[in-house]
């Protein structure tokens, strides 16, 4: 088996040069990494990666914790964060942390004895103050979907906010004043700051917020099917139902068409994400946005800029969502 001193000697550079090129040091010339890689090629070298990692104090790979392993919105954000990371030659190693915080705190210390160089961490029960400390130890950590003031620097995140307010607004907008709710698991901050868009969208419309009207899912399918029935059993009329993610939204959507809705005649409903099956629903389903995909490769990005010294990457930290209109919505008749 060939060596790294052979490559050295047959393309005339230093070991040193060697490494640099096999660990993808952009300080080498285009001229130099050609007479490298021709050298590798012709004597049929294989980088072992331990004595990169030795050699470079990386071991080329990245943890990456996530709530679930399960369902589209996780699908889009690791694929975010992998396609990416790979195109630089990197790897990810996955875990999850199921939203408990033993599990998260159990998962990233798994990650961080697998000697990865960064973390990247979909977390939702550790605290702000676990996250800060986290932060101060060796391996550096960045939060998508998750924002701590004095951690700014180091957080991708959207504005959920501003979209439970566009998804209730374009309810208003269409006539709708009667209009029920199926939040998130109030736990979550996402869910918490939905549900506070679309109580300003209310608000500035003069609508008040019916409590009765009002039904805390879980994120899953199953919470809009229950939460749909257990608005209907109130017997007050709405026109308009907002979920606070696309599954629930889908499972009340099946739960109303099973109980002879016609919908949108009888009833209008909105999801938010956007994840690849909205687009598949009958009817197809107005969402908002939610570029998690996009998020997920941009946290690949930074870890590339500040771990692996990248250069001349567009860093973009907030994302705004955007109201994505399709059949399940529809204006009241005047």
């Amino acid at each position: 088996m060939a060596t790294i001193y052979e490559v050295s000697e047959l393309a005339g550079v230093s070991l040193a040069t060697v490494s640099r090129v096999m660990n993808k040091n952009t300080r080498v010339s285009e001229k130099t990494t050609k007479k490298v890689l021709d050298a590798m090629q012709q004597l049929g070298y294989k980088p072992n990666s331990i004595a990169q990692s030795l050699a470079s104090n990386r071991t080329n790979s990245v943890g990456i914790l996530v709530s679930e392993l399960h369902g589209p919105f996780f699908a889009q954000m690791m694929a975010g964060i992998e396609s990416a990371l790979r195109a630089a030659g990197k790897h990810v190693i996955i875990t999850t942390g199921h939203s408990e915080d033993d599990k998260e705190k159990d998962g990233i210390e798994f990650l961080i004895s697998r000697k990865c160089d960064a973390l990247i961490l979909h977390v939702e029960s550790v605290s702000d103050d676990y996250l800060i400390e986290l932060s101060k130890g060796k391996t550096p950590i960045y939060l998508i979907n998750r924002y701590v003031h004095s951690l700014e620097s180091n957080c991708i995140s959207l504005d959920n906010e501003l979209g439970g307010y566009l998804a209730s607004k374009s309810i208003v907008e269409q006539g709708h004043k009667n209009i029920a709710y199926i939040a998130g698991p109030q736990v979550k901050a996402d869910a918490r700051n939905r549900l506070k868009g679309h109580k300003k969208a209310l608000r500035e419309n003069n609508i008040p917020f019916n409590e009765a009207l009002f039904y805390e899912g879980d994120f899953n399918e199953i919470g809009g099917s229950k939460g749909l029935e257990k608005l209907l059993n109130t017997r007050i009329p709405f026109s308009a139902l907002v979920c606070a993610n696309d599954e629930m939204a889908s499972g009340a959507m099946k739960y109303a068409r099973e109980h002879g809705f016609n919908l949108p005649n009888d009833l209008s409903v909105i999801g938010f994400d956007n994840v690849i099956f909205a687009n598949y629903l009958y009817p197809t389903l107005t969402t908002i946005d939610n570029p998690v995909e996009e998020m997920g490769e941009m946290a690949a990005k930074m870890v590339l800029q500040d771990v692996y010294q990248y250069k001349n990457l567009h860093i973009n930290r907030v994302f705004e969502p955007t109201l994505i209109k399709r059949d399940s919505t529809q204006a009241l008749p005047k």
